[in-house]
């Protein structure tokens, strides 16, 4: 235990003080937002760290006053911004443990999942609170900003003194997440302190060369702050003490653009789905990308022309692009650096994102094997891929077997097929539930994407027994047909393309698409070539 605690010294260690213990540390980050918190629209968009401890602070004696004891579960749902991390430090302060859920769930999602749950408080919004009926699946509701009839409001719970710090064991629950949900309902995953904080955040705040965060600078994100990446990402970041701190609350263009153009960041990371919509707002001199040095994109694949959009759309002579693979069960389990040049047109007939680059070092091992036997294959061919990482979660909210059902030992299933070279690096195929037979969806979508400029995404859909369904977004809903023929003669047969906007496809929180809800939409079968056995 000493051992560890020097490990992880000078690196954050408790989420319910990380502010507190930011300040003493005297660190001066500015904190801007694109629009104020929802829990504190007073304090306007900038804010320095002490105004955030205080905030915390303050939170925390809501939630006491609202009936939230130490070991309670306490459930966040409302529109993205950062103050869902504020909210979930005020939790843990006080020993509760928070569970943050996307706003952009359907409401009958949500009541399985707060089900499950089993909150003592419900933390919500006013605008959520007037469509969803979620308010009886919790003791107490708390709306944070306005007032509904028969729910507590601010007003109702201002003034309380938060109870004594509550700092819990490593290993006891810290809070919950929830995946994405392409396939269905999504996990409530359970993290630790030593998971979330001391294997995650702890791990990345380091200076490390090229993705370390550096004094001078201007540090932005535009995620899923519901997510758990919102928890490790800050707690990184301003543990290394950027110049500032950016907090994009919504993709929106007429609020990220001024905000971005504004403060011109410097590193920035954003869900690929944002990447892709802000895609044609790199081109051109006087973008707000042009001093960024380092993009960073998890979540999900990105597709080489946006890479190659937005490395060119800065004027530094050496940007990087972070490519990272992982998921909310583990945390990051490999990352890539692209370059301009390793993004270059040339002459290969596919394009190169799918290599997922190599495991990260000393803290995670990969392996493949038989999608029937589980054993473990040659390299170079592919199969299912397992990890080892000492970041795990503990397990699945209301769900536990089925966390259980996905280990092989130590090992953990990822539900992903891939195939691991001589070399230690890792080229994805596809997730298990969407493979297709003798090709890859994956692939597929980035050769679409790349020889078709038009097109902001593209979908393989598998169908048994007949060509898959390739569904094609573009700003307009429209196609041309003969680029389109043009386009895929070299590929595996297809059916004829379904053409919608952005709007019309069904997406997760973080933008993926829900495969599942979007076979419903275009009245395909539910069948698919996978099992889904390890989703």
């Amino acid at each position: 235990m000493e051992r560890e605690l020097m490990a992880f010294f000078n690196r954050p260690i408790d989420l319910g003080t990380l502010f507190d213990d930011l300040a003493e540390r005297d660190r001066s980050t500015g904190v801007h937002m694109s629009r104020p918190l929802d829990i504190a629209p007073h304090l306007g968009t900038d804010l320095e760290i002490s105004d955030l401890a205080d905030l915390v602070g303050e939170a925390a004696g809501w939630l006491a006053a609202a009936g939230v004891r130490r070991g309670d579960r306490v459930a966040i749902v409302k529109r993205n911004h950062w103050d869902y991390v504020l909210l979930s430090c005020a939790a843990a302060r006080i020993g509760a443990v928070p569970a943050s859920l996307s706003a952009h769930l359907a409401p009958d999602v949500l009541e399985i999942l707060l089900k499950r749950l089993e909150p003592a408080l419900l933390v919500t919004d006013k605008a959520l609170a007037a469509v969803a009926d979620l308010a009886w699946q919790a003791p107490r509701t708390l709306v944070i900003d306005g007032t509904a009839d028969g729910l507590l409001s601010l007003d109702d719970v201002r003034g309380w003194a938060a109870p004594p710090v509550h700092r819990p064991a490593p290993d006891d629950p810290l809070a919950v997440v929830h995946t994405s949900g392409t396939t269905g309902v999504p996990k409530l995953v359970v993290h630790s302190t030593r998971t979330l904080l001391r294997r995650l955040a702890g791990f990345e705040a380091h200076r490390w060369p090229l993705l370390g965060s550096r004094p001078d600078d201007v540090v932005g994100s535009a995620i899923s702050f519901a997510h758990g990446r919102a928890l490790a990402w800050t707690a990184s970041v301003l543990w290394l003490g950027p110049a500032k701190l950016l907090a994009v609350s919504a993709p929106g263009w007429d609020e990220a653009g001024p905000f971005l153009a504004r403060h011109r960041p410097t590193t920035l990371e954003a869900l690929p789905a944002t990447y892709v919509r802000w895609q044609r707002r790199a081109l051109g001199e006087g973008n707000p990308f042009e001093r960024v040095r380092l993009f960073i994109s998890t979540f999900d694949a990105m597709h080489p022309p946006t890479v190659r959009t937005f490395l060119g759309a800065t004027r530094h002579r050496r940007p990087v692009w972070m490519q990272g693979w992982g998921q909310s069960e583990t945390g990051p389990l490999t990352f890539r650096l692209l370059t301009r040049k390793a993004m270059a047109d040339g002459d290969e007939r596919h394009p190169t994102t799918r290599d997922l680059g190599r495991p990260v070092p000393t803290r995670t091992r990969l392996r493949v094997v038989d999608r029937e036997t589980l054993r473990p294959v040659r390299r170079g061919a592919s199969g299912l891929v397992v990890c080892r990482t000492k970041a795990l979660c503990l397990g699945y909210v209301g769900e536990q077997e089925r966390w259980l059902g996905k280990r092989l030992g130590q090992w953990w299933h990822t539900g992903d097929v891939g195939a691991l070279s001589r070399t230690g690096r890792v080229r994805f195929v596809d997730r298990e539930t969407d493979t297709i037979p003798g090709a890859s969806c994956v692939e597929l979508e980035d050769v679409i994407d790349d020889r078709l400029p038009g097109v902001l995404e593209c979908v393989i859909l598998g169908v048994p027994g007949r060509p898959s369904v390739p569904v094609v977004v573009t700003e307009d809903g429209g196609l041309d047909q003969d680029a389109w023929r043009r386009a895929v003669a070299d590929l595996p047969e297809l059916a004829d393309p379904v053409v919608l906007t952005w709007e019309q496809v069904p997406r997760t929180g973080t933008g993926k698409v829900r495969r599942t809800a979007l076979r419903e939409l275009l009245g395909e079968v539910p069948d698919t070539y996978g099992t889904g056995r390890w989703t």
